[in-house]
């Protein structure tokens, strides 16, 4: 009895260590997210706010900027580029099929001019789930007849350069990348869209970044983005007079 009840003791006290570990924030709020992809996987409730209220306020939407970490970060960063009528609709971590489902509320809804979309560098990841080049281009497919379907300007963001992803030590990176950007390229000028080419501006011409670009590697710092902001600057003036060409410095 004496064995079995120090065994008990023992047992209390690891599942008592558990519980506490479980209340910890960064368990707590990696717990949150695990619910929040399976009752809300595109994640519509991120903007849904700001898009009612932008709505309401009766300001033309000139742009919207539709994407991943990349483009959130922009916002962040550099804030200042995000003038009125520009609107930043990026969500960290996110792939293309999620990026579709969130089309039509945090793009169409706001009825703006154009759309600027940078995908795909979590699709290569595997973020999502393993996802083919083939797959990607079919949730860009989506996303281009829907835009085109409601009278929005396309701007198609190249993936910017990366070596490696912090988060996917040993995948190659360049292969997918290059290959994805090529059909972009290709796709704006199918479509009579626009390709932002900011791969070419970033590029250390090995594939990866030019020092000091980005933080990781992947993520541009303020000095990334202040390098990206022309192309952006170029490509919606193009995609505003309506000439399809790739826009680069």
């Amino acid at each position: 009895m004496k064995t079995s009840s120090r065994r008990r003791s023992v047992l209390l006290g690891m599942c008592a260590g558990l519980g506490t570990a479980a209340l910890t924030p960064a368990s707590a709020a990696d717990s949150a997210e695990e619910q929040r992809l399976h009752t809300d996987w595109p994640f519509l409730s991120r903007y849904a706010d700001e898009n009612a209220k932008l709505r309401a306020s009766g300001i033309p939407v000139d742009a919207v900027f539709l994407g991943d970490s990349i483009t959130e970060g922009w916002l962040s960063k550099a804030p200042e580029f995000f003038t009125a009528g520009r609107a930043c609709r990026g969500i960290g971590g996110q792939t293309t099929p999620q990026m579709l489902l969130r089309f039509r509320q945090d793009v169409i809804a706001l009825r703006p001019r154009m759309v600027h979309i940078m995908g795909g560098t979590n699709d290569i990841a595997g973020n999502t789930g393993p996802s083919t080049l083939q797959m990607i281009q079919d949730n860009y497919l989506c996303m281009t007849d829907i835009a085109m379907a409601n009278g929005v300007h396309l701007i198609f963001a190249s993936i910017p350069p990366a070596r490696d992803f912090p988060w996917r030590p040993g995948l190659d990176t360049r292969t997918p990348i290059a290959a994805l950007n090529r059909w972009l390229e290709d796709h704006a000028k199918r479509v009579h869209a626009t390709y932002a080419n900011y791969f070419a501006a970033l590029t250390d011409g090995d594939g990866g970044m030019r020092p000091g670009l980005a933080s990781d590697g992947v993520h541009p710092t303020k000095e990334g983005y202040a390098i990206m902001r022309p192309v952006a600057e170029v490509a919606m003036r193009m995609a505003a007079t309506g000439r399809a060409r790739s826009s680069r410095m």
